[in-house]
């Protein structure tokens, strides 16, 4: 890759299913669940798509609970903060929207919380799949409830039907 703009694409195989990697030469920018194994990787993808593909591997074979990648999520402002917030939760850990909320300074901004949780570009990095609902519920997820529940319990979280256990 000649440009330090140029997006840049490479596929990991998790064990719940296919994950595109995205980003240019300096950061990662998207990581979501596809439905089938892409096959246009990016030929000599940057250093930055191999140091993720790495560390997705050492956190799918429980070696890995911390993240350690330049990332550059594309959102608003009000977006981003709540991905801020979202990253300082630690590995088997979990909060509700009215968590994040209020570590905001906007205890009545759960709801928008949710909607920038939604529109979270690079999952798993950035730990959306660690917001439950205010009662323990699991809530919405991109991939799929049965993907967050799953990532949840990799992360040593006690789940019974659909509901985290304190």
């Amino acid at each position: 890759m000649k440009t330090g703009s140029a997006p840049c694409t490479i596929y990991f195989r998790s064990p719940i299913g296919p994950v595109r990697l995205m980003g240019t030469e300096s950061s990662l920018t998207a990581l979501d669940f596809i439905e089938k194994m892409g096959t246009d990787d990016t030929p000599n993808p940057p250093a930055v798509l191999k140091e993720t593909y790495a560390q997705l591997d050492g956190y799918f074979k429980g070696h890995r609970t911390v993240f350690s990648l330049p990332l550059a999520p594309e959102g608003t402002e009000f977006q981003q903060k709540v991905w801020r917030e979202l990253k300082k939760i630690p590995f088997g850990q979990t909060a509700a929207y009215g968590d994040i909320a209020r570590a905001m300074g906007r205890p009545k901004a759960y709801r928008a919380v949710g909607g920038a949780n939604n529109k979270n570009p690079i999952s798993i990095i950035i730990p959306c799949h660690r917001i439950v609902g205010s009662d323990k519920t699991l809530t919405g997820y991109g991939g799929g409830l049965w993907r967050k529940a799953w990532l949840l319990k990799h992360e040593k979280i006690k789940i019974v039907d659909d509901r985290i256990l304190s």
